[in-house]
């Protein structure tokens, strides 16, 4: 099955609907999906639901779809460093489902493994727990926390062959795999396809059956915050 595909907006026809949910990998503002971000939000897809770790920032990431009011509910652990999402929220236009960045890469694992759930002590006792099943083991508390199976995952890595094996770097590679496990569909970007059998099966990351669709592009490397040691005086 062919799954090298010319751009974003190829690779996305006939997968996205309104009211889906996707599952973003990413991490701050490295290993960020930009390219097919931006075609979703050019699809004008609405009513989304996003499980990803953070919101990118104003116009960057995930940050650009919430400026078109493209996404109704985020599940996340970290919702810093984007005034927009902030506004949003704190006018009851986008419904949070706040997760503890452990728990929500557990979540997109487990979804991709076929748990339907597993019990977690995290967030016991806090808002995170509220409304969910509590049950003892050995004496100690714990929370049961669904496993996330999302209708499409994009996803963000270094290199790939042509039959989608995957290779992250540095901290890309944190929500990046389990974003991909969790998806129905699994469309991914890298920077970078290789010739079929070069890669080293020991340095891979993601194997191709878990991805369904492929694109190369240009990405552009972002700093979420920059700080610099002032300079001295001579």
């Amino acid at each position: 099955m062919k799954k090298v595909y010319p751009d974003a907006a190829a690779a996305l026809d006939g997968v996205l609907f309104d009211g889906m949910t996707i599952a973003a990998g990413g991490f701050g503002l490295c290993g960020i999906p930009e390219l097919l971000l931006a075609a979703i939000k050019k699809a004008g897809t609405k009513d989304l639901t996003f499980a990803s770790n953070n919101a990118g920032v104003d116009d960057f990431g995930i940050g650009i779809l919430l400026q078109t009011r493209q996404v109704r509910k985020m599940m996340s652990s970290y919702v810093g460093e984007n005034a927009e999402f902030m506004r949003q929220y704190l006018a009851g236009e986008l419904e949070i489902e706040f997760n503890p960045q452990g728990t929500l890469a557990e979540r997109m694992r487990a979804g991709g493994a076929g748990i339907p759930g597993f019990y977690t002590k995290t967030g016991v006792g806090t808002q995170v727990a509220e409304g969910k099943e509590h049950k003892d083991f050995d004496g100690e508390t714990y929370i049961l926390e669904r496993g996330i199976v999302a209708d499409l995952a994009i996803v963000k890595a270094w290199k790939a062959d042509d039959t989608g094996n995957l290779i992250f770097r540095k901290t890309a590679r944190n929500f990046n795999p389990p974003a991909a496990m969790c998806g129905k569909i699994c469309v991914a970007e890298v920077e970078e396809i290789v010739p079929r059998g070069s890669l080293d099966p020991d340095h891979i990351h993601l194997p191709g059956i878990y991805v369904h669709r492929l694109i190369q592009g240009e990405h552009e490397k972002r700093i979420e915050q920059v700080t610099t040691r002032k300079r001295e005086d001579a």
